[in-house]
């Protein structure tokens, strides 16, 4: 691991549109700090200070973001009809 992964400026890998699709209904921080293009270290700290951009879910000792409020903030939107989604 980099000094940069190792401080959170640095994700994982861009996620592409397809990955970002297939998100389940809710995401770990670390996935959705990865969708939004920053690091895990990065987004908790930004969850910490209420700066995350999108909304999160604290349940017990997790955290976990609503994958729609993802597509929102990524200018994702869903189809008429419910089927498939569009940019």
């Amino acid at each position: 691991m980099t000094a940069q992964e190792e401080s959170g400026q640095a994700s994982a890998g861009a996620m592409g549109l397809e990955e970002l699709l297939a998100l389940p209904a809710t995401v770990n921080v670390t996935t959705a700090g990865r969708a939004l293009g920053i690091g895990r270290d990065k987004a908790y700290e930004l969850i910490r200070k209420g700066s995350f951009p999108v909304r999160t879910l604290p349940l017990g000792n997790t955290v976990r973001v609503p994958t729609v409020e993802l597509w929102k903030v990524l200018g994702v939107e869903q189809r008429r009809g419910g089927r498939g989604m569009s940019t």
